[in-house]
């Protein structure tokens, strides 16, 4: 394995991972006029042909 041709490639599913996610929750938020509270979030990472399943949950304040 090339290390730095897989950390770009990692960081690069990532980065859109997060953009794509971000844009979605603001999204999210202004169609439902949400404006107190907190939002909960979970991400479930998978990767096919593999046992992986990593799961972050969390809360998003929204004021």
């Amino acid at each position: 394995m090339n290390e730095d041709k897989f950390n770009l490639s990692l960081r690069k599913f990532l980065k859109q991972v997060g953009v794509t996610s971000q844009r979605e929750i603001e999204r999210l938020v202004r169609e439902r006029k949400l404006q107190t509270g907190t939002l909960k979030v979970k991400v479930v990472v998978t990767a096919g042909g593999t046992d992986l399943s990593h799961v972050v949950e969390g809360n998003i304040d929204l004021g």
